[in-house]
């Protein structure tokens, strides 16, 4: 349903449709690295995200680091991690310039996989807007209609079939490629019949699934039995179990889990009982490894973006150490004196930025707190003390204590007493992100790196203050012991949601917990947290070395 094109190939393909009378274009240099990452893709992607990796982080040319950005992307999406696609993506358009023509085609990809990842996110309502910004970026018509076919999908899922058709009527007559012809048929035909139940969409789809059985398409062909399936289950359920069956097998012979997951589903509902048990059998086996899969390409991509950065560090030192060395044969006092100078200099100046920086926090921090005391204040003096006071007048004045009127209000006050401990609490929910963001990037050293990975509103806004504010203190204690006892030279926190569960991985690549080690307070007050906000918190060991720290726990 999704239409991609490399990024490196539609740069090429784009210079050559240029016109004639056109200047001919500059040469398109391709690093070394980048063209070894290219070999890769779609064969090995570990070695070819390393290698994208290695561009990005040490090559010069902004285009080239944002194309290897954009191709991180891709092979991140591809694996089910959307979230880090989409920070990969973040970091292709800063290097990016919207009034430069040459980055054009990386804006345009950019903006599309932004486009791709909300939808495989299921943020429907955003996908129309990066698309259109892909739009605005591209002239190529291929790529154009690739967008366009994106842009009526997404409207496609939000239900909103008009807008949809009206974006496939309009391409559809401008589509040359059968592949591409079927796919757009395929898709305005099952938004017709979704959005006018009485139409009969069977002739398209029929017309489609030659094309692609004609091109040997078995992507394309993986679709229409699923189209076909969903169109025929309730009229005649045998044929539907025959396309079920064919778009089982196309899945299985294109290796795509998500497809063969689908066919599943239909298998489930369309089998008889004896079956269908088989089926689910398969299908929660596929599931389970499926979304073990995804979570662990996400810690991959992570560790080998820490392995690059770590290596190209190690060399740039090396590279330094003699460069400092052969310079210092020659002038040798000049540039010892110059260096501390320049030494002196920075140190100075990162000490005042420091201290201004610090004192800004600490500011904003005081005021914060001010302003929930403020609030307090004015929330016990309005809402409680004149309660508390005609209590206090009652059981001083009254000679008959009525015991059912004290008791009703004595619990009115506290009531109001707890709304107003929520209220503040509640305060804690305002740039949370940002201040955990920067709580877990603030336990980054000079030998130790943190990674944060998931922060974000979409996710904390499903979390209770209650539940926040522990949190808080939870990530504060682990990060703590790992400053004090790990040793850890890289640190990820992920955070996810998974349903109605958030689930919090702490990784790093330390010593480890050494058999035997008995938990001091920080990390037994930090299980009583846990256990306060109905969750639970698994220590375990890292893949090679290290330390893994698995919390998860429902959302509020």
């Amino acid at each position: 349903m999704y239409y991609r094109l490399s990024l490196l190939l539609l740069l090429i393909t784009g210079f050559l449709a240029c016109r004639r009378e056109d200047p001919p274009p500059p040469p398109i240099i391709i690093s070394p690295e980048l063209q070894k990452a290219e070999s890769f893709l779609d064969k090995q992607n570990d070695p070819a995200f390393y290698y994208l990796n290695k561009v990005a982080t040490a090559s010069k040319d902004s285009l080239q680091i944002a194309i290897a950005y954009n191709e991180m992307a891709v092979i991140q999406s591809d694996a089910g991690d959307y979230f880090g696609a989409q920070e990969s993506l973040s970091m292709s358009l800063r290097f990016l310039d919207h009034r430069n023509e040459k980055h054009y085609k990386c804006l345009a990809s950019d903006y599309n996989e932004l486009g791709v990842a909300s939808i495989k996110l299921q943020h429907y309502t955003v996908a129309p807007g990066y698309f259109d910004l892909a739009l605005r970026f591209s002239n190529d018509h291929k790529f154009r209609l690739a967008i366009n076919n994106n842009k009526a999908l997404a409207y496609q899922r939000m239900n909103n079939y008009p807008e949809a058709l009206k974006i496939y009527s309009k391409i559809l007559p401008q589509t040359a490629r059968k592949k591409t012809y079927a796919r757009i048929l395929t898709n305005m035909a099952i938004s017709k019949w979704r959005h006018h139940p009485d139409y009969n969409p069977l002739g398209e789809l029929l017309r489609a699934l030659k094309i692609r059985r004609d091109e040997k398409d078995l992507w394309g062909l993986s679709a229409s039995f699923a189209h076909l399936a969903e169109y025929y289950t309730q009229s005649r359920p045998d044929s539907a179990l025959f396309y079920a069956k064919a778009m089982h097998e196309a899945a299985r012979q294109i290796g795509s889990p998500d497809d063969e997951l689908e066919a599943l589903g239909y298998l489930i509902r369309l089998s008889e009982p004896k079956a269908a048990k088989a089926f689910f059998g398969k299908y929660q086996q596929l599931n389970d490894s499926l979304v073990n899969a995804r979570r662990a390409a996400g810690n991959q991509f992570a560790l080998i973006r820490y392995d690059v950065e770590r290596n190209q560090t190690e060399n740039l030192k090396l590279q330094k150490d003699n460069a400092e060395k052969k310079y210092q044969l020659v002038v040798r006092n000049v540039l010892l004196i110059g260096g501390l100078v320049v030494l002196l200099i920075l140190m100075i100046v990162a000490r005042m930025r420091y201290n201004k920086w610090k004192k800004r926090k600490e500011l904003e921090k005081q005021e914060a707190i001010l302003e929930t005391r403020r609030k307090a204040s004015k929330d016990v003096h309005d809402s409680l003390s004149n309660d508390i006071y005609l209590l206090m007048k009652r059981i001083k004045h009254d000679e008959v204590l009525d015991r059912s009127w004290l008791q009703s209000h004595t619990e009115l006050v506290y009531k109001r007493s707890r709304n107003i401990s929520y209220e503040i609490l509640a305060d804690t929910d305002e740039f949370f992100p940002a201040r955990i963001g920067d709580l877990l990037k603030s336990f980054g050293t000079e030998n130790t790196k943190v990674l944060v990975v998931g922060n974000e509103q979409a996710l904390w806004q499903r979390v209770g203050a209650e539940a926040k504010l522990e949190l808080k203190y939870v990530l504060q204690e682990m990060m703590v012991n790992m400053q004090k006892h790990s040793r850890a030279a890289n640190v990820v926190v992920k955070f996810e949601a998974k349903g109605d569960t958030c689930h919090i991985t702490y990784i790093d690549d330390g010593i480890g917990i050494e058999p035997g080690t008995v938990h001091q307070n920080g990390l037994t007050n930090t299980g009583t947290r846990i256990n306060s906000i109905r969750g639970r918190i698994i220590f375990g060991a890292n893949e090679g070395k290290g330390l893994r720290i698995d919390i998860s726990f429902p959302f509020a």
